[in-house]
């Protein structure tokens, strides 16, 4: 099972990849525009989502230009918002979408897009789809099991991480 379980992630983690490969691009251009113009990256992650906050300021290799965002009335127009959340359509996200637009905040915005697209990918300056819409391993009663969004999440949160750092690194030069 966990070598089957591994080919699927693989290919979750190749779709992710390719099929977002302009929005990483465009997210990671939005977010270092917080630290050229002395502001912050602010990272929301809700439920199992919170793991990417964990990495950003906990892991090996902290994220040194990003806070959990725990006010928004600290937020300014220099500052940028990362939100994790499992489904576009996440009520607890969509809200802090609409408060993060109507102070005028630019935002990214990661989840897996269902049948309908949702608030979130419609408010977000740019999205990032998990492209996450079942579970990855079918059991002998067609059920399916092994929903795996917080590791989609960190591979999304890695790969803006690393372009972000890029970025960064040619402005420094």
């Amino acid at each position: 099972m966990l070598k089957m379980f591994t080919t699927q992630l693989t290919g979750l983690f190749k779709r992710i990849d390719e099929k977002e490969e302009f929005s990483f691009e465009d997210g990671a251009r939005l977010l270092a525009q917080a630290p050229v113009g002395d502001g912050t990256i602010y990272l929301a992650g809700f439920r199992e989502m919170k793991a990417v906050e964990f990495e950003a300021l906990e892991g090996a290799e902290p994220f040194k230009d990003a806070k959990v965002l725990s006010d928004l009335s600290l937020l300014t127009e220099a500052d940028r918002v990362l939100i994790f959340t499992r489904t576009s359509v996440d009520s607890e996200a969509v809200s802090l979408a609409y408060e993060l637009q109507e102070k005028g905040i630019p935002f990214v915005a990661v989840s897996s897009v269902g049948d309908e697209a949702g608030s979130l990918v419609e408010l977000a300056d740019v999205h990032i789809d998990l492209r996450l819409k079942k579970a990855l391993l079918p059991d002998e009663f067609g059920r399916r099991y092994g929903y795996p969004s917080s590791m989609a999440g960190l591979f999304v949160y890695f790969g803006l991480k690393f372009t972000i750092e890029e970025i960064l690194g040619e402005y420094e030069e």
